[in-house]
């Protein structure tokens, strides 16, 4: 199962982080910039979790809650500044599953929404990416190939991560670094030739003709794509 989250948030920078990451985590997501669209997002759709803003311009988070809670039970995290506990204790009163307060640590939130996917839907946080005869396992940070488990490290792991998340797009060597590292990376962005390189000696059939992960001269590398411009 492809989970879907639907992010009510009226701040464009917390909306463009949340989603980048859900994006990481392997997670479908629909934004939302204020109530009134989320309730009508809400009514024509089906996600599996909402993270919710409760300042926001119209209708608070408050209000959008009550009218989810009216005909779901589906999971739902409460974004706020607020960090009475009286806006907390109204929060789960109203059916909130959770609470995380501004500033928050995305890496906590992604985290929690792990947790309530678990809880509550009985999954697994194991996904299989694939592509030809390649098999990427999120759980394990496995690598196979042909059914046949190829060693990769850590480093090459995250990097695999970004490169199946994003199949069949070209991709900076800066978009490689802030996808599979964050933007706390400390190395050269040079760096990612490096691994690139070692990776397609496991992927590849011939790595100095590779099929699956191509470079585009002047822009970056694609993975998965059909083209062979390299």
């Amino acid at each position: 199962m492809k989970f879907k989250v639907l992010v009510v948030e009226d701040q464009k920078e917390i909306r463009d982080l949340v989603s980048k990451y859900l994006v990481k985590e392997g997670y479908d997501y629909f934004i939302a910039r204020d109530g009134f669209e989320a309730l009508d997002s809400f009514s024509k759709d089906e996600f599996h979790l909402v993270l919710l803003d409760i300042m926001m311009p119209g209708i608070d988070g408050f209000e959008v809650l009550k009218e989810i809670r009216n005909i779901s039970d589906i999971p739902v995290i409460m974004l706020t500044a607020k960090q009475e506990e009286i806006d907390r204790l109204k929060g789960f009163d109203i059916g909130a599953d959770d609470y995380v307060v501004k500033p928050f640590s995305i890496r906590e939130l992604m985290k929690r929404i792990k947790v309530i996917f678990k809880r509550v839907y009985n999954e697994s946080d194991e996904i299989i990416y694939k592509h030809r005869e390649l098999s990427l396992h999120t759980r394990s940070m496995k690598l196979y190939k042909d059914n046949k488990e190829i060693p990769i490290t850590s480093s090459e792991y995250r990097l695999l991560f970004a490169l199946f998340q994003n199949k069949g797009q070209v991709l900076t060597r800066k978009q490689l670094i802030d996808l599979a590292y964050g933007y706390d990376y400390e190395g050269y962005d040079r760096n990612i030739d490096s691994y690139i390189k070692r990776i397609r000696q496991k992927i590849e059939n011939n790595p100095k003709k590779p099929e699956i992960l191509i470079t585009k001269y002047g822009v970056g590398y694609v993975f998965g794509d059909d083209c062979h411009d390299h």
